[in-house]
């Protein structure tokens, strides 16, 4: 394997929970291998776990809209490089990204969210009665996942559940893969609209979350709505994904559901293991080379793309033996399901909160629960820049 690879193959995820065939290839062949981006850009994909943690934590590599040669992966189309977008931080490097993340980093540490635990619980069974009160089979994605996490984001950040038709669109529209552009940009429009009144509600009466904090910050109103976008963009879909297809892969696996239902303590590091083993960032984690530099013996010339797969890295046997199989019992420590470096998620632990309530809920008032559907019935989202499923039909 010598040319470079088509753009289109690394994405071709076909499987349950796999990822593409092609990276256990090129990881083992030529762990940095040249890609052909949709506009015949020639740049760089990264499979193997070394040198995927290499890249996201060298300052050589950007990750700045100004510098970037940014594929929007789910649609083929690339985003010409502009001037950085205030508030939007993700695509910005030090000193800019550095000072927007230190206004945010208090919200989410282990202490701060774990004052959460309490209410993400309350919020797991008022879904959980919801699901009783419809009956077999329930969709876990609509009538659990979903609404679980959004809740909690909701409250966290500020943005009114009941609302939520305002602005939830806007995200579902823009991870849709075959989505109208149109469409989407009117809904995110909408949801921008939206986010300008409640933090001008915020200002005039103030509330135990995020935007109400950031008001008396010297912010203005573009950067608190571009903060508060960025948070839910960042934090619904992706967290919701990691619990529908997390419980998916427990009942497919009934051998490692047994061992959590056997040992309810195994809890947390399951929970680390799924995050590996499903890794539902599918691609959208790229930089772009400041300069000149060698990497794994290859020259990468200034501007050069460099896209790493984070799912690749997760199942790089070097870092974790059978990484195909999903052992809750494995040392999952390192592992790169929210990314490395400077740009790691933000949110992680309110998401490992909501994860851990989502589960020990589920397992806890439904002993029967299983799929009301063949595993190979349920739809998945595989298009997307999140990986997920469309529903999953439950009984119990």
């Amino acid at each position: 394997m010598t040319e470079a690879i088509s753009f289109e193959e690394p994405w071709a995820r076909i499987d349950k929970f796999d990822p593409p065939a092609i990276f256990d290839t090129l990881r083992e062949e030529r762990p940095l291998a040249k890609m052909v981006y949709p506009d015949g850009h020639v740049g760089w994909i990264v499979s193997s776990y070394e040198l995927v943690r290499e890249v996201l934590s060298d300052p050589r590599f950007s990750h700045s809209c100004e510098v970037g040669h940014f594929p929007v992966t789910h649609q083929g189309q690339v985003i010409p490089t502009h001037p950085l977008i205030p508030g939007m931080f993700i695509h910005m490097d030090p000193p800019e990204h550095t000072r927007y993340r230190k206004l945010l980093t208090g919200e989410f540490t282990v202490r701060r969210t774990s004052r959460l635990i309490p209410r993400v619980e309350a919020v797991a069974a008022e879904q959980i009665e919801v699901m009783r009160a419809k009956g077999a089979p329930a969709d876990l994605v609509h009538d659990f996942a979903k609404p679980l996490v959004l809740r909690m984001l909701g409250e966290l950040v500020g943005l009114p559940y009941d609302e939520r038709d305002r602005y939830v669109p806007a995200v579902t529209l823009l991870h849709d893969a075959e989505a109208d552009p149109a469409e989407a940009a009117e809904a995110y429009g909408q949801a921008q609209a939206f986010f300008d009144e409640v933090i001008e509600r915020r200002r005039e009466e103030p509330q135990d979350d995020l935007i109400s904090s950031l008001v008396n910050e010297d912010l203005t109103l573009e950067e608190l709505r571009n903060i508060v976008t960025l948070l839910l963009f960042a934090g619904y879909e992706t967290t919701e994904g990691a619990l529908s297809v997390g419980t998916f892969a427990l009942l497919h696996h009934q051998d490692q559901l047994a061992k959590l239902r056997a040992e309810p303590a195994k809890l947390d590091a399951a929970i680390e293991e799924l995050l590996r083993y499903i890794t539902v960032n599918q691609y959208h984690t790229y930089r772009t080379a400041l300069e000149d530099l060698k990497l794994d013996g290859e020259l990468i010339k200034k501007g050069d793309t460099v896209t790493v797969s984070l799912p690749a890295a997760n199942r790089d046997p070097a870092k974790f033996g059978c990484p195909a199989e999903l052992d809750i019992e494995r040392d999952t420590s390192g592992h790169v399901a929210f990314g490395f470096g400077i740009h790691q998620c933000l949110g992680q632990n309110l998401a490992r909160i909501e994860l851990r309530a989502g589960f020990t809920a589920l397992l806890r008032e439904f002993p029967g629960l299983r799929l009301a559907v063949p595993a190979d019935e349920v739809p998945l989202r595989l298009k997307g820049s999140v990986f997920s499923v469309e529903k999953l039909p439950l009984a119990w």
